[in-house]
């Protein structure tokens, strides 16, 4: 069952049982005022009839005298008295040769009762009297009956009425319900139809077309928020099969190298030394390749082991300057502003952080450059890290790229001096582990250079950090968390 045929049903039959309940109630309420209405007009009668009634005393009978029945009500009105001893004493002229009790129940009962019963075919409503002397003895009894057929006229057109106007009325609100729901479901249906070709076509540029839905209302949010999901698993996809293709790329070269270099000692039946250098090089480059990749595949998952412990980011920052001097060469690395700041993470991968920054300077300053690393408490919440460098500088188109996997500004030179791509990526992947974020900003022009920051959250001064601090002041204990 659809769910415009569910939605059409529930409507009609919630209408329908709505209407069946207002019916009933008008037609209970219409029945007993015309019941009560005619009541009213018997007991009238009955007491009328009563009072105009006398009782005569003849030695020691009591004889009750009736008037003329005929005057009372008009020709639809049955009237009949009867003795205690169940013998008819008088009835109407209507009645004829009819000489049974109106209500024999009610007579029997000797009791004043309202009833409806059936006589000759006839419906009728009788009201059954106790007609008593002074003293409260019972003397007779009167029955007044009207006939029922203008009430029973009236019931049964009013129930054709209810009857035909309801089942009108959920057959017009059911094709309403339909038509409306099939306007209102029209969107679901082209988005359906439009995933279904996605799906069968691998077509992730298609959208939704909201034409059809107002962006308000629930189907046209929905349409956005299925466009949205399209647009981001479109950009996943793209980015994916990018990475696949740089991955293959990236392993192509060296495997590359590393079979021509073997195919060359087999030619030569002997272990060359330079090709075995390259192959131990293209090897390591390989294994440097699979690692950050892990690496990566771990912090994108979530399970990248990171430790929580106190670190002094000035102290790391001399750290890392001492060691890269050895990578400079020409270049001369220093450190500029500093202050102390402490942080909250994991030492080896802040150290690696600064790391990836510093040799990424250190690959694109030409010769007697500078790359200079600083260090500033920022907004009271925050240590600023940053590595400088007076290099070739990023073009500004390219700055939103830059920390995007396998990304090269200069694809033949990064290659050239061993990057994959991968460095920036990862500086990034573990910046945000830590709370942080890392940004880049350049001027494009040669000789400006590039400047990169390192925004992390200062840890909060407790004692029970400083104290450890104290027990550990690099940070050289670091645990998993």
């Amino acid at each position: 069952m659809t769910l415009r045929l569910r939605l059409t049903l529930w409507y009609s039959t919630v209408l329908a049982l709505i209407i069946f309940l207002f019916g009933s109630a008008v037609y209970v309420i219409l029945t007993a005022s015309l019941t009560r209405q005619l009541d009213l007009t018997l007991t009238e009668t009955a007491n009328e009839i009563i009072r105009a009634s006398s009782v005569s005393r003849v030695l020691n009978l009591q004889i009750l005298n009736i008037p003329a029945l005929e005057r009372f009500g008009s020709s639809s009105l049955y009237v009949q008295v009867w003795q205690t001893d169940g013998q008819l004493f008088t009835q109407s002229g209507n009645l004829g040769a009819y000489s049974r009790p109106l209500d024999p129940r009610a007579l029997a009962d000797g009791q004043t009762r309202w009833r409806d019963v059936l006589v000759e075919g006839e419906h009728l409503r009788v009201h059954t009297a106790v007609m008593t002397t002074m003293e409260g003895r019972a003397l007779g009894y009167l029955q007044v009956a009207v006939s029922l057929r203008p009430v029973d006229t009236a019931k049964s057109i009013l129930l054709i009425v209810l009857v035909s106007g309801g089942a009108g009325a959920v057959l017009l609100a059911a094709l309403v319900g339909w038509f409306s729901a099939r306007r209102a479901l029209a969107p679901l249906d082209t988005i359906t139809k439009t995933a279904l070709q996605i799906t069968r076509a691998d077509d992730l540029s298609r959208r939704i077309p909201l034409s059809e839905a107002r962006p308000d209302d629930e189907v046209g949010r929905l349409g956005m928020a299925f466009n949205e999901s399209l647009e981001r698993l479109e950009k996943l996809f793209n980015a994916q099969r990018r990475f696949l293709a740089d991955v293959s790329h990236e392993l192509r070269t060296p495997l590359t190298t590393i079979r021509g270099n073997v195919d060359l000692m087999r030619r030569m039946a002997e272990a060359d030394p330079t090709s075995l250098d390259a192959i131990q090089s293209e090897a390591e480059r390989m294994s440097r390749l699979v690692g950050d990749l892990l690496l990566l595949a771990q912090a994108d998952s979530g399970n990248l082991p990171l430790a929580r412990r106190p670190v002094e980011l000035d102290t790391l920052l001399l750290e890392v300057c001492s060691e890269v001097q050895v990578l400079a060469g020409s270049v001369a690395v220093g450190i500029g502003e500093i202050d102390q700041a402490v942080v909250t993470g994991d030492r080896d991968r802040l150290k690696q952080v600064i790391l990836n920054l510093v040799s990424n300077a250190l690959k694109f300053t030409p010769d007697g450059g500078r790359v200079t690393m600083g260090l500033a408490r920022a907004a009271g919440e925050w240590a600023r890290l940053t590595v400088t460098d007076t290099g070739i500088g990023i073009p500004p188109q390219e700055l939103p790229h830059l920390f995007e996997r396998f990304y090269r500004v200069d694809k033949a030179r990064s290659r050239a001096l061993g990057g994959a791509g991968l460095g920036l990526a990862i500086a990034q992947r573990i910046v945000h582990l830590h709370g942080g974020r890392i940004e880049a900003a350049s001027e494009g022009a040669p000789g400006r250079g590039s400047t990169f920051s390192v925004w992390l959250p200062l840890a909060s001064p407790s004692p029970d950090l400083w104290g450890l601090l104290r027990e550990d002041p690099k940070g050289l204990k670091a645990t998993k968390p």
